[in-house]
């Protein structure tokens, strides 16, 4: 057996130390100056990232946050949904929208997913609607879009809101069959996105924003983040206190200016792997959908689902992370057990669980450790 050469040094999940090196003296600058001029909130860097944010996603209004749940909330409370309304939602992802539906006394319906795309998609979505459905979320799970020409066109049949998740894939861009091209949370009523250190586009602590093209949806928005607030001490309607901190501002500020760059090497590692994985039977590297870029927030393969949790103990042994996202689909979480309604049951999501292992992705990421990686991957299932 020809012996796996180690690469040069530690492997990371994510190096968000290596992206910061490479943008130091940038960073260290907008910093001192947000410290210097003592504006930590609503200091103009927020100003200017929400009108740069909203021009790279070439929407008209953007308005920053505290995080990505509080976008989702917010973009639920700016749309009037009242309890027991029901908001669709996939099963396969993260737990913020469906904490947020429940904390608004809202009704979740929780759907299967795509087994390519682990997106919802129109059919999907067709089954699930009923005299109640209100609002549906797609969430672009790992950096890829959902489906969105359908999931739009099935909205306005049945006159639902759309609030997009891209959390993990804001910068991808959706090709619609006539060759409009648009970027993802740009394309329903309001897009969300978290700035979580960890993602495509992060800051160094919490952060979030909503965008959208309806300037009166924009004011409320902007109202119900500052305590419902249009005028200091005048409330006009139910807020909460949810802000982009200036610093975080700044950061994203110069991040922003990085983001086709960082896009373009997650796309270039994710290339690597599909090579270097080339060939494995037991493994299915990520699909990529022909109506939209793909920004690679993970690089997810699917295993066999008897020897997924093997191969992830020992690719640990030889020094590689990986993760599970996501374990368990929210039908199962026990919060969330018995709440709204679960529409079939669930297979796509239930196999997902058992199947799916993260690779190491970032910015940072070096073309010898992708090698090495895959090369253990290859040894495991080959011996």
């Amino acid at each position: 057996m020809q012996q796996v050469i180690a690469p040069v040094g530690k492997i990371h999940m994510v190096d968000l130390k290596g992206q910061y090196m490479a943008l130091q003296d940038a960073i260290d600058t907008a910093i001192r100056d947000c410290i210097h001029n003592a504006a930590f909130i609503k200091g103009p860097q927020v100003a200017q990232f929400e009108k740069e944010l909203a021009a790279y996603l070439d929407t008209r209004y953007a308005v920053g946050c505290g995080n990505g749940t509080d976008a989702l909330q917010i973009a639920m409370m700016a749309l009037g949904l009242q309890p027991g309304d029901e908001v669709v939602v996939p099963a396969f992802t993260y737990v913020a929208a469906t904490e947020v539906i429940a904390l608004l006394g809202l009704t979740p319906v929780m759907v299967d997913v795509d087994p390519d795309t682990f997106n919802i998609s129109r059919a999907i979505l067709e089954e699930a609607i009923s005299p109640k459905t209100r609002l549906v979320v797609p969430v672009h799970l790992f950096g890829q879009c959902s489906d969105m020409e359908g999931i739009v066109n099935c909205c306005r049949q049945n006159n639902l809101f759309i609030v997009e998740d891209t959390a993990q894939a804001i910068g991808s861009q959706y090709t619609f069959s006539d060759g409009t091209v648009r970027s993802a949370g740009a394309i329903g009523n309001i897009g969300t996105t978290s700035f979580f250190p960890s993602k495509n586009l992060g800051c160094y602590g919490d952060g979030g924003a909503l965008y959208t093209d309806d300037g009166d949806l924009a004011q409320l928005i902007r109202m119900i983040g500052a305590h419902g607030q249009g005028k200091k001490y005048l409330h006009d309607v139910i807020g909460v206190n949810s802000r982009l901190d200036t610093l975080q501002a700044a950061v994203l500020l110069e991040k922003l200016k990085h983001l086709r760059q960082y896009e373009q090497a997650r796309q270039k590692a994710a290339a690597q792997y599909d090579v270097e994985l080339a060939g494995l039977d037991a493994v299915e590297v990520p699909y990529r959908a022909p109506y939209a870029t793909h920004v690679f927030h993970q690089y997810t393969i699917k295993v066999p689902a008897a020897e997924r949790d093997a191969l992830k103990a020992y690719l640990q042994e030889k020094g590689i992370p990986s993760m599970v996202y996501y374990p368990l689909p929210l039908s199962r979480q026990k919060a969330y057990q018995g709440m709204g309604r679960t529409v079939g049951e669930l297979p796509v999501a239930h196999e997902l669980c058992q199947r799916v292992l993260s690779l190491p992705m970032h910015t940072e990421l070096p073309e010898d450790q992708i090698s090495y990686i895959s090369e253990n991957i290859r040894t495991f299932f080959q011996n």
